[in-house]
């Protein structure tokens, strides 16, 4: 069974920082590519970040020098520190692994609000 939770959303005011953090459950983590989604209201749901077993990463074009993508294999956990928050960061952000680019699952989503 793999279950991923997530942590670390809230409310944060324009220019403020969030560290998001999602462990995962189960004995393929350390093989799995991770990735951070986020869903604005009404918007499709976009690639925020993401890093592969081996640690590259990549970013959208929207978060690149604001955002850091991390994980640690030996606490089975992924990081996204957001620094610089704006506005329109605001969304539900959802963590997901990807094991032999065939099974995916993902985290409950956590609620990120930018506002004053």
């Amino acid at each position: 069974q793999v279950q991923l939770v997530e942590s670390g959303g809230g409310w944060v005011q324009p220019g403020g920082s969030l560290r998001l953090s999602c462990v995962a459950s189960g004995s393929i983590f350390s093989g799995s590519a991770m990735g951070w989604y986020r869903q604005a209201p009404g918007k499709q749901r976009e690639l925020v970040a993401g890093i592969s077993s081996g640690g590259s990463t990549n970013y959208a074009d929207s978060v690149k020098g604001r955002f850091t993508i991390s994980r640690d294999n030996a606490k089975k956990t992924v990081y996204l520190q957001m620094n610089s928050l704006k506005p329109e960061d605001t969304a539900v952000y959802y963590c997901k692994m990807s094991w032999r680019s065939i099974y995916n699952y993902w985290g409950q989503g956590t609620q990120v609000t930018v506002s004053s």
